[in-house]
Parts: structure tokens; C-alpha cells; sequence
């Protein structure tokens, strides 16, 4: 069992006083709950009755749907429903996220920022480099490079419409094609996961309470967050972690498949994408067996090592381009930043609703997968530090990706080389290996990329079935290994069946669905920031 995972609830006398007897609000003691005691254990489970039973019954029921429905109408309704909830709400969602931003820059700064995760005396149970790379790979992952080309790409050529509606084909396109695509995977949405990892931590390592998103909220509701309060915002954890994984599976194991047939020749159509998503579902069942140490840390760091083997190569190949387009591309973004964050009097409107309001509120689905899986590995780090490593590094990491990938791509349609020259964004799941053929070396990239992408979808599946398994465990964190295996295979098979019964309009009408579930998490967001202050300034005081 990995230690990273043991919450001790019978919590030492020296974490619940201090020097002058005060005791540690919000903590588990605080309450008559227990650890798991809405729990059943049976056939090798350990499941929280409530939460489990209707989880896994809502799914039946919506794939069950989608298999009675025509996937271009499902596609069809709630893309509408989406896009109306983006468009009503996209203030809601631009300045929610603002704050989230705004609420972590304060807490670095702040005396809370010296607080502890776990306690004064918490050691980290992961080196900096391995936690580094895990947080990336659960948060990041594919999207580097289903999108590194693609969207500067489709921003330059108006695409789809082009951030504050700057004319296309230009020098000023460039530079705002690279910094919106870096905006829109900046700082903003790791701020959404900074959030939600460290009010998860805290209140996990530092309190006590079951490692689970209603837990969050206990300074506010009390002993209500136990019935079905907490019940409720957990399925729909559940549900959005699941659905947007799925989605993510599926849409990758068609760039693999495009990929493995633009190199190969093999044909790629739904028999190739099946047996990718089974091939990925099986390694990644072994990386839940293996745990947090054996699994998902090894693949995470010889994942970081392919990326930057990668990117160093492509920076070398293409050095004239990319020592301008990084400068630049931080340039740009900076001196955007502010503007792109206005949501008012804005002249590209549909293009900051179709794409950053989109992304925020795809973020924001994805928060509790990816906050819970930052919290679990993130014991014995400060909020500042937490704060820092979550928000700054993966941005920087983004910010030379995208130039370097966005950069060259964006080089080739202004000089007219290769497929992107020649015809533009043709086909998404292609646009990097076409990228690639105009480039020494490129069927090696094309493979390697390749591997990258099969790496990536691993990382993902195996992280959100640990954080599945934990939420239907009622908060355990060592849930028997039967209950990982289940969720993983859950996982493969909705991304399966997806793929099965109509492809890409299943997939983008899962993903439809999915994102509509940012509103009400954004509101519970706002709720949390509340919540964590509290449980911040608790702490506080109590060591103080």
C-alpha cells in the first residue's frame, strides 16, 4: 500500500492541540463520521453504497442512451445545450476563473502560504521531479499534442474565428494566435486545479476528512456533508471524471490510429482505434495494481522524458523558428493577458465563447479528476509551493510547447511548405504529422510522438481510476485492488462503445455533455475557495 494513500482519522493529540490545548477545527474529530461507514464490502469491493450504486447506475442508463439515440442528434441537442450555457454564462465562467487565479496569487503570498500539507512535520512521499511529472501527465497529457499544432494553427488562418478578431495571415495574427492558444492552457486552468488539489489536500492531510470532494465543503454545511449534499456533488465528480476521460480516450486512440496510419500504411479505422483503447485499458490496469510508486510514477517519468527528448529535438531541428517564437510567444502573452481575460465589449465574442470559455469550462469538469489526483501526491508541500509548482511550471511548460510546436506550424502555412502550406488545418488528428513530413526526421518524430500519445492516455486512465475508486469508497484511499481494476475497464469501455456507435459525433456529444457540468461546479468553486479559507486560517491560528 503506498504510503501517499493512508490517512490516519485517529489523528495524534499533537495535530489536534496546540500549546494551549485549542483544538483543530474542521478536523475529523470534529465529527461522529467515520472513514467508510456508509461502506459494504463484498465481492472483493469496498464501495460507498450510495454513491457507487448510483454512479454506476446513471452511467447504464446514459450509455444505454446513447445507444438507442442517433449520435448526431445526441450530438446535436446537447451541443446546443452547451453552447447556450456558454453563451449565457460565459461572464460566470471568464471572471470565476479570473478569481480562482486572483485567490491563489493572494494565498502564495500570504502567511498561509507557509502552512503545511500534512502537518508542520510532513515529509514529501515523492521526489520534486516524479511529483512534477505526475501532476503534468494527469493534467496536461494528450491535449500537448492533439492541440500543439492545431489550434495556433486554426487561430492564424481563421480557422474558426481569431482571438480579438485580428486579421488572419498576419505578423499580429502570429503573436496572438500563440498567446491565446498558451492562454487557454496557461495560468487560468491550473489555477482551477490549484484550487481544487489544495483544498483537497488540506483537508485530507491536514484534517483528516475522507479524501473526497464533498469533504471540502464541511466547514461550511457541517455534518450535512455527509448525507446527500455530499452525496450528490460526488456522483457528479464521479460522472464528469469518468465521461471526460472517456472522451479523451476515444478522441486519442483516433490520433493514434490517424498517426500509426499516416507512418504505416495500417488502415485506421474503428478495428485499429479498438484495439489501441484495449492495449491502453490493459497496460493501465496493470499501473493500478502497481499503485502510485510502481505505476503511474514510473510512467509519468519515462513519459516527461520522452516529451522533452522530443521537444529538445524539434528545438535543435528548428532553431531559426523557435528562438523567435518563444520570446515572442511570451511577449504576447503577457501583454494580452488582461485583455484576453475581459469578457466585455469584446469584438471576436463567438470566438471567446466557442473557444476560452469552452476550455475554461472543460477545465473546470476535468477539476475534481485532476485536483484529487495533485492531492494525493502532494503531502509535505507548503500551500506556496504547492500553489507555485501547480500554476507556474506546467504553464512555462506549455508556453515553450506551443511556440515551439505553434511556431513552426504557423512558419509552414506562411511559407507554403508541406500539407499545412499547401491546404491549411485540414484534418486535426493529422495536423502534427503533417507537421512533421515538412521536417527532417520526420517519420522518427512521427513515431515517437506516437508513443507519447499511448503513454499519455495510460497516465490519464490509470490516475482518474484511482481518483474514481477513492470517491466510491466513500474517501478510502485503499480501496482493494479489484474496486482499480473495475474502474479502469469501465473507462476503456465507455471510450469503446462510444467509438463503436458513432465515432467522432458520440465522442463530441459525451464531451457536450460533460462540459455543461462546469457551471454548477464552477458555483460550488466559489463555495469551496470560501470553505478552504476557513479550514487556511484555522490552521493558522492553531500553529501559530
Amino acid at each position: 500500500m503506498d504510503s501517499a494513500f493512508k490517512i490516519d482519522n485517529q489523528l495524534n493529540k499533537n495535530s489536534q492541540l496546540n500549546k494551549n490545548g485549542q483544538i483543530n477545527r474542521y478536523s475529523i474529530e470534529t465529527t461522529d463520521y467515520q472513514v467508510g461507514q456508509d461502506n459494504v464490502q463484498k465481492w472483493g469491493f469496498d464501495i460507498h453504497n450510495t454513491v457507487f450504486g448510483i454512479s454506476a447506475g446513471l452511467i447504464f442508463l446514459l450509455i444505454s442512451a446513447l445507444l438507442y439515440t442517433d449520435p448526431s442528434t445526441a450530438k446535436e441537442a446537447l451541443t446546443s445545450v452547451r453552447n447556450n450555457i456558454m453563451a449565457e454564462f460565459d461572464v460566470v465562467f471568464m471572471w470565476s476563473t479570473n478569481f480562482f487565479v486572483i485567490f491563489t496569487m493572494a494565498l502564495i503570498v500570504s502567511p498561509f502560504g507557509k502552512i503545511r500539507i500534512g502537518g508542520k512535520e510532513a515529509k514529501a512521499d515523492h521526489s520534486t521531479l516524479s511529483w512534477l511529472t505526475m501532476l503534468f501527465a494527469a493534467g496536461m497529457g494528450i491535449g500537448l499534442l492533439f492541440w500543439g499544432v492545431a489550434e495556433p494553427t486554426a487561430y492564424f488562418t481563421n480557422w474558426w474565428g481569431t482571438p480579438l478578431n485580428v486579421e488572419p495571415f498576419t505578423a499580429e495574427a502570429k503573436s496572438l494566435a500563440l498567446a491565446a492558444t498558451v492562454y487557454n492552457w496557461g495560468i487560468h486552468g491550473w489555477a482551477v486545479y490549484g484550487v481544487i488539489g489544495l483544498a483537497l489536500a488540506f483537508f485530507s492531510y491536514n484534517k483528516g476528512l475522507p479524501l473526497s470532494i464533498r469533504s471540502v465543503f464541511y466547514p461550511i454545511i457541517g455534518d450535512r456533508t455527509w448525507g446527500w449534499a455530499g452525496h450528490i456533488v460526488d456522483i457528479m465528480a464521479v460522472l464528469a471524471t469518468l465521461f471526460s476521460l472517456a472522451t479523451s480516450l476515444g478522441l486519442g486512440a483516433q490520433q493514434a490510429a490517424s498517426g500509426i496510419n499516416h507512418v504505416f500504411g495500417t488502415e485506421g479505422g474503428l478495428g485499429l482505434q479498438l484495439v489501441v483503447i484495449v492495449l491502453v485499458t490493459l497496460v493501465a490496469i496493470v499501473s493500478v495494481i502497481r499503485g502510485i510508486n510502481g505505476g503511474v510514477k514510473i510512467l509519468s517519468n519515462i513519459n516527461m522524458v520522452l516529451a522533452f527528448g522530443l521537444l529538445i529535438f524539434v528545438l535543435i531541428i528548428s532553431f531559426d523558428v523557435i528562438i523567435v517564437t518563444i520570446p515572442e510567444t511570451f511577449m504576447a502573452y503577457a501583454e494580452n493577458f488582461v485583455t484576453l481575460s475581459n469578457p466585455h465589449d469584446r469584438d471576436d465574442l463567438a470566438w471567446m465563447q466557442g473557444w476560452t470559455v469552452f476550455y475554461f469550462a472543460w477545465w473546470i469538469s476535468l477539476g475534481p479528476f485532476v485536483g484529487m489526483f495533485i492531492a494525493r501526491i502532494s503531502k509535505g508541500r507548503t500551500v506556496r509551493e504547492f500553489l507555485c509548482a501547480v500554476i507556474f511550471v506546467p504553464t512555462l511548460v506549455t508556453l515553450i510547447w506551443m511556440a515551439t510546436f505553434g511556431g513552426i506550424a504557423i512558419d509552414q502555412v506562411m511559407n507554403k511548405v508541406g500539407e499545412l502550406g499547401a491546404n491549411g488545418l485540414t484534418d486535426i488528428s493529422l495536423s502534427l504529422f503533417h507537421v512533421y513530413d515538412a521536417m527532417p526526421y520526420g517519420d522518427a518524430l512521427s513515431v515517437l510522438s506516437i508513443v507519447l500519445v499511448l503513454i499519455f492516455f495510460i497516465t490519464s486512465s490509470d490516475s482518474a481510476s484511482l481518483v474514481v475508486d477513492s470517491i466510491t469508497s466513500g474517501g478510502k484511499v485503499d480501496a482493494p485492488i479489484p474496486q482499480r481494476i473495475f474502474w479502469a475497464i469501465v473507462q476503456g469501455s465507455i471510450a469503446a462503445t462510444m467509438l463503436w456507435i458513432g465515432g467522432t459525433d458520440a465522442l463530441q456529444a459525451l464531451q457536450a455533455g460533460v462540459v455543461t457540468t462546469g457551471l454548477p461546479f464552477a458555483l460550488l468553486m466559489l463555495v469551496m475557495c470560501v470553505s478552504l479559507m476557513k479550514g487556511l486560517n484555522s490552521e493558522y491560528h492553531l500553529y501559530k
